[in-house]
């Protein structure tokens, strides 16, 4: 595990090293939280504690503030060594000075640094890994130097961490190997990477079908097949989308592009392949082949591309505050969807020799059926869209089976078995 409390930032990261190859199976933090909130929670106190002390609140003076902002970072970075310390100010002819023990700076703390646990704990589940295991943990950036921060680490990955490494200097020593990688001088090691957000392609009723889910290692390939909606299509629109939530609408658009001359066939014939592929520098490749024809069309996109590592954040905990909104609207869509294919098989039935041939209580039947879907085809209980289709299937169960034997018959006339 990698745990970067930097300044303004929080990272985590779970790699599995194997033969000199870093697989990263899951990120995650909070672009929010940093060694920032430290310094300034240390300084509110101190301010307060001015105001009461001399009757003054100078929170206001800006060189006040920075002057006794530096005195309490001073202060921080001596208890990481001492289990006491003085934060002393001097303004204006003017001093204060208070003690400040470890423990005492440790209540204050507590909640920051319990806040970046979290984010390690999501990400061990994203992983599909537990704290046992976890081998060793590596600290990133300056505010892991606090003691309770090493406390908390320890007793969440049960594994102590390394502090024999400046975590100043990790980041930078960590790029230069990966520089050493990309530029060929190392080829015994390799940095596998993973997505930082699900991608997938658009589908009937603005539908997001993920291909490539957040967190896969890269490189990662990925193939799923669909087929056509309407009759004779010819040409399908490829949506290329990221992000986690289930609707298009709600995702980040990265490509379109369409496959055209698909030979014209009934609907849900066609055989369409699209195929995902993320190399190791990032780059997202997207083809759409129809499998009888064999026509072919690719794109080439970025996802990262303009995006910041805030956007991923919100973008992933949108998902997560959204979910079950998101997934009683995908199933109402769902529903829609089929009820959509269930009344045009209906109408172009009712257009056949067979729908004739049927009894008037029958049609009647039928027809009632769909008016009744068509009522509540606009509504939000997909559980009724369903009641509904379902007893147009059972209304048109026997005309199903009429065409059916129709289409035999016909394709057997001249026949000799």
């Amino acid at each position: 595990a990698v745990y970067d409390l930097g300044g303004g930032t929080f990272d985590i990261s779970i790699l599995r090293l194997q033969d000199g190859i870093f697989e990263v199976l899951a990120t995650g933090g909070d672009t929010h939280l940093g060694g920032d909130d430290i310094d300034n929670l240390l300084l509110q106190v101190a301010l307060e504690d001015i105001a009461s002390e001399w009757g003054e609140d100078v929170s206001r003076n800006q060189e006040a503030v920075q002057l006794l902002r530096r005195a309490v970072i001073e202060a921080k970075h001596g208890l990481s060594v001492l289990p006491a310390t003085n934060v002393v100010f001097e303004y204006k002819d003017r001093r204060y000075a208070r003690e400040l023990t470890r423990d005492v700076f440790n209540r204050l703390i507590l909640p920051i640094v319990e806040r970046t646990l979290g984010p390690c704990r999501q990400a061990m589940a994203d992983a599909k890994v537990t704290a046992d295991d976890i081998d060793e943990v590596v600290l990133v950036g300056g505010s892991t130097r606090v003691p309770l921060v090493r406390e908390s680490v320890e007793r969440l990955f049960r594994a102590k961490p390394h502090t024999e490494l400046n975590p100043d200097q990790v980041i930078a020593l960590g790029a230069a190997v990966q520089a050493s990688i990309l530029s060929g001088a190392d080829e015994e090691k390799l940095l596998l990477d993973v997505t930082p957000l699900s991608l997938g392609i658009e589908t009937m009723g603005g539908l997001v079908s993920k291909i490539i889910h957040r967190n896969s290692t890269i490189p990662a390939s990925a193939t799923e097949t669909f087929t056509t909606a309407v009759e004779g299509q010819t040409n399908v629109l490829i949506h290329v989308v990221q992000g986690e939530r289930e609707m298009v609408k709600d995702c980040r658009s990265l490509a379109r592009f369409d496959l055209k001359g698909i030979d014209p066939m009934p609907a849900g014939l066609p055989r369409i392949e699209v195929r995902f592929l993320i190399d190791a520098n990032g780059i997202l490749q997207v083809s759409a082949r129809e499998q009888r024809t064999g026509k072919e069309q690719t794109v080439e996109v970025k996802p990262s591309y303009g995006l910041t590592d805030e956007q991923v954040e919100a973008m992933i905990l949108e998902s997560i505050e959204k979910a079950e909104e998101d997934f009683a609207e995908r199933q109402v869509r769902e529903m829609r969807v089929e009820a959509d294919n269930v009344m045009h098989a209906v109408e172009k039935a009712k257009s056949s020799d067979a729908w004739f041939e049927r009894p008037e209580e029958e049609r009647e039947r039928i027809n009632r059926a769909l008016n009744e879907l068509m009522v509540v085809y606009h509504g939000d209980d997909h559980n009724l869209i369903r009641s509904k289709i379902e007893a147009l299937d059972e209304a048109t169960r026997s005309l199903a089976e009429s065409i059916m034997n129709a289409a035999v018959n016909t394709a057997l006339k001249g026949t000799k078995i």
